[in-house]
């Protein structure tokens, strides 16, 4: 049976409990990496492009851990580098699927990022897959969740509005909040797909 999302909210808050500050700490490394690089002309794109799949899977590991309640830190963000081919690869294939789609309309665009958005947990928790398995089990297991999903984003789009308000301070209380609680958003459905 599911769990409701605003229980899955209340899950990742009780987890974060004793572990904002490294949260934090990685959410920072995170927006630095992927945001302070992409301003540095072309170089700084194609950078941003190369590290997004290791650090995506590097996140989705932190997080797990931290709604797990397993020991979480800093070292783990750079995890994904150790699965780059995997996670480039897939990064890649994800933002072609979804140009692709999105070039047909917004909404098919909006269902395809939606259906491929447990792709880096499921690297995270595997090493013998390839990108394109990983991505073909984020859609098998979204399959009947993607509107659980999307009203499960939708649900920190207030939170959102507020982080901008606080000149985007907010955000790094915000992202570990949202990234913690995709992870038991993963938890949750993954047992209706064999993941291992």
């Amino acid at each position: 049976m599911e769990t409701e999302n605003k229980i899955l909210m209340q899950d990742a808050r009780e987890s974060l409990l004793g572990n904002w500050a490294v949260a934090i700490q990685v959410t920072v490394i995170y927006i630095l990496a992927l945001g302070v690089i992409h301003v540095i002309p072309v170089l700084g794109t194609i950078v941003s492009i190369v590290i997004a799949g290791p650090m995506a899977v590097g996140m989705a590991i932190f997080s797990l851990s931290i709604s797990r309640k397993q020991e979480a830190n800093v070292s783990q963000l750079f995890n994904g580098f150790s699965k780059f081919s995997l996670s480039f690869g897939a990064f890649i294939l994800m933002i072609l699927f979804i140009v692709l789609w999105t070039l047909l309309l917004i909404i098919p665009g909006i269902v395809a990022a939606i259906s491929y958005s447990q792709t880096f947990f499921v690297i995270a928790e595997n090493d013998s897959i390839d990108s394109m398995e990983a991505i073909d089990r984020s859609k098998k297991m979204m399959a009947g969740h993607k509107w659980k999903y999307f009203c499960l984003c939708l649900r920190f789009l207030g939170w959102f509005i507020l982080s901008i308000f606080t000149l985007g301070i907010g955000l790094l209380w915000l992202i570990p909040y949202v990234q913690v609680s995709f992870a038991k958003f993963y938890d949750d459905i993954k047992t209706d797909v064999l993941i291992n």
